[in-house]
C-alpha cells in the first residue's frame, strides 16, 4: 500500500516535472573541465542542458550515499560486534542447558 500512495503522491510528479525540465532545456550548452582555456574541444562536452542537470544530480546522489555509507561504518561495527556477542551468549546458553539436561534424574512415567 506504502509504494503504491509513495508511487502516486511522489514519482509521478517528479516525473511529470524531469519531463518538462528535459524538453524546457533541451539546447545544446558546451561543459568545458578546462577553466583556464575554456574552447578547448579536447576537455568540452557539447549536450542539451537537461543531461548536464541530470548528471550532475546523478553524481551528487553517488557522492551523498558514499558519504552516508561511511559515516554510518561505526554503526554497521557496532551491530556486527553485537550479533557476534548474541551468538556466542547462545552458544553458551545451550551448553548450559544440555549440562544441565545431563544431570538432572529422569522423571518417572506417571
Amino acid at each position: 500500500m506504502f509504494r503504491r500512495f509513495f508511487w502516486i503522491i511522489v514519482m509521478i510528479p517528479l516525473a511529470i516535472i524531469l519531463i518538462a525540465l528535459s524538453v524546457a532545456n533541451r539546447n545544446i550548452v558546451p561543459f568545458t573541465i578546462d577553466p583556464f582555456t575554456p574552447g578547448n574541444p579536447a576537455l568540452t562536452f557539447a549536450a542539451p542542458l537537461f543531461m548536464h542537470l541530470f548528471a550532475s544530480l546523478a553524481v551528487g546522489l553517488m557522492i551523498g550515499s558514499v558519504i552516508t555509507w561511511l559515516a554510518q561504518g561505526r554503526h554497521r561495527a557496532n551491530a556486527r560486534r553485537a550479533a557476534a556477542e548474541v551468538a556466542s551468549l547462545r552458544k553458551e546458553a545451550q551448553a548450559r542447558e544440555a549440562a544441565i539436561r545431563a544431570n538432572q534424574p529422569a522423571l518417572p512415567n506417571g
